[in-house]
């Protein structure tokens, strides 16, 4: 796809956000390299931007909706999204203003007075609810999420935990987020303190249906430089650098449309519900992750970790268990250092097991694979710019009598996925070996005895390519280099080669009571997306033998 294949939202009747670009390269083809971050301009594009007190409430619950808006008056539609768009409230012309940016608004907050208390009916059904902000022609200037959980749990209903943590790590709204932005004296401008009190950066709530996604819709068929699409359709179209790594929209929608199409019900919890409740989980048979969950807390882990000992399944369709991070100001702020944290982590020195680093860090000492079998520094990309362009982009299956694959007819050396992309673009893996032609864990890296590697396939921390086309890579070998100094430490060039290696898995594994499926990778849902029967069967497989709790393997 070429950057004028892309459609323009503005030529559909949507609003183009306001951003501003910092460039930080020069020369052709640089869209990897700029950096630009969503701020609201008073003279800019119309639009609006909202927030609310909470992420998640409880019918009966008010929420409080901050805004702010160039145009003078706009109208709320408040729908819950799903495989059925249901409306629950809606607004006559309400007069709006704009409010300036305040300092530094991405790590404190924005401050806004309130604009409407909405109250949840106490029987509104769980789920994503969209605030849609339009204006007075009908245009669309904005959205924002919130969750509304249930009032009753239910073991016969999957209950889907919303990455947020990672949501706000990638929200770049009003200057920054952990990756990039114009906070001063960090590498690349990133935030380590991010707050919550903000919109959302365009792109993570709502999409239209031809976005890209993070994996680019075809393999290039001849050398060249790394190509972004969904970076090249954001600066076109104006919406977050990386609205495709993370959000509602690009991961957690698809799969409840999903499931409620194949009549499961979902309810819904954020991650700062498995921090802050200790039994978030108790009362379901099944819980579920899906997309791009990178960033968690401790007692996220704990949490998860004391539900499968108890008995319950964990189905994690999702790629990328990297970070430790921490809540303060009761979940208003997300700190995380990440690369950063040996140097400049407040707790560094005094709780170096807080570290806001990878779980994989031995002063963290916390391996990720205890909790879903993999782990994010043995894996890492795959068919994502410049790292492994031409992947297979699906998945090999080695024990194909595994319950899993049940009614496929896959078997050993077959590949599945591979149609629909579903292999990236981060995926998670384990330290292996091959025995007369299987993978078997080495147990060196904190995997629980008894993980079963189910199929896998290829990944790399380093990009390639030729000398002329480096200038379009955006990460280099970086993450084989912190890879290589967590794990080794050796920064040798042997050393860093052989990190830049790594593999994305599906695992399965009993723990206490419990038992975890993990298909390691971000995009598995686009394989629901797109009905890829084989993503279809084996995701139906593992989430109704969940739901059947008193199944014994």
């Amino acid at each position: 796809m070429n950057s004028t294949d892309l459609k323009n939202p503005a030529a559909r009747g949507e609003r183009p956000g306001a951003n501003v670009t910092v460039s930080q390269t020069s020369g052709p083809r640089q869209a990897a390299r700029e950096t630009w971050v969503e701020v609201p301009s008073e003279s800019g594009p119309a639009a609006a931007w909202c927030y609310s007190d909470r992420r998640a409430y409880s019918p009966g619950d008010s929420v409080c909706l901050y805004l702010s808006s160039n145009c003078p008056q706009v109208s709320l539609r408040i729908y819950r999204d799903g495989a059925i768009a249901r409306t629950l409230h809606t607004t006559g012309s309400l007069d709006a203003r704009f409010h300036p940016l305040p300092e530094r608004a991405y790590e404190h907050g924005c401050h806004w007075p309130v604009f409407l208390q909405w109250p949840i009916p106490v029987d509104a059904e769980q789920g994503g609810y969209i605030v849609e902000v339009r204006d007075g022609a009908g245009s669309v200037l904005g959205h924002h999420l919130f969750i509304v959980k249930a009032l009753r749990k239910r073991a016969d209903a999957l209950v889907l935990v919303a990455a947020t943590s990672t949501w706000t790590a990638y929200n770049d709204w009003g200057g920054a987020n952990h990756y990039f932005g114009l906070h001063p004296g960090t590498p690349r401008g990133r935030s380590p303190l991010l707050s919550a009190q903000r919109p959302w950066a365009r792109g993570q709530v709502w999409l239209p249906d031809d976005a890209p996604r993070c994996v680019n819709a075809t393999r290039p068929r001849k050398p060249g430089p790394a190509r972004y699409e969904f970076i090249e359709w954001a600066g076109l179209n104006g919406y977050a650098k990386y609205y495709a790594l993370a959000g509602w929209a690009s991961f957690e929608r698809p799969f409840v449309v999903w499931a409620e199409q194949q009549g499961y019900t979902v309810h819904i919890l954020t991650q700062d519900d498995l921090h802050h409740d200790p039994h978030p989980l108790e009362g379901y048979a099944c819980a579920v992750f899906a997309g791009h969950d990178e960033y968690w807390t401790r007692e996220m882990r704990d949490h998860v970790d004391a539900f499968v000992e108890e008995g319950g399944k964990v189905a994690r369709f999702a790629g990328n268990f990297m970070w430790q991070i921490r809540l303060e100001d009761e979940g208003r702020r997300q700190v995380a250092y990440k690369y950063d944290a040996g140097a400049l982590d407040p707790v560094a020195a005094t709780e170096p097991h807080r570290l806001t680093g990878a779980w994989e860090d031995p002063r963290v000492n916390h391996p990720g694979a205890s909790t879903f079998g993999v782990n994010a520094l043995r894996g890492i990309y795959g068919s994502f710019g410049g790292m492994a362009p031409r992947h297979p982009r699906g998945y090999t299956v080695f024990r194909p009598e595994h319950w899993a694959f049940m009614g496929t007819g896959l078997g050993y050396a077959d590949m599945f996925g591979d149609e629909a992309n579903i292999f990236g673009y981060e995926v998670d893996g384990l330290e292996y070996t091959f025995i007369d032609g299987l993978p078997e864990p080495l147990g060196t890296d904190g995997a629980p005895n008894g993980v079963h590697i189910l199929a896998m396939g290829w990944a790399t921390n380093a990009e390639h390519g030729r000398s002329e086309d480096d200038y379009s890579f955006m990460l280099g070998d970086g993450d084989a280099r912190f890879r290589a100094s967590i794990l080794a430490p050796d920064l040798s060039d042997a050393s860093i080669a052989s990190h830049s290696r790594g593999a994305g898995m599906l695992v399965h594994f009993h723990k206490g009571r419990g038992e975890v499926f993990t298909a390691a990778t971000c995009e598995w849902v686009h394989g629901l997306m797109q009905a890829d029967i084989y993503t279809v069967m084996i995701t139906k497989n593992v989430l109704e033998r969940f739901l059947r709790s008193t199944l014994v393997c």
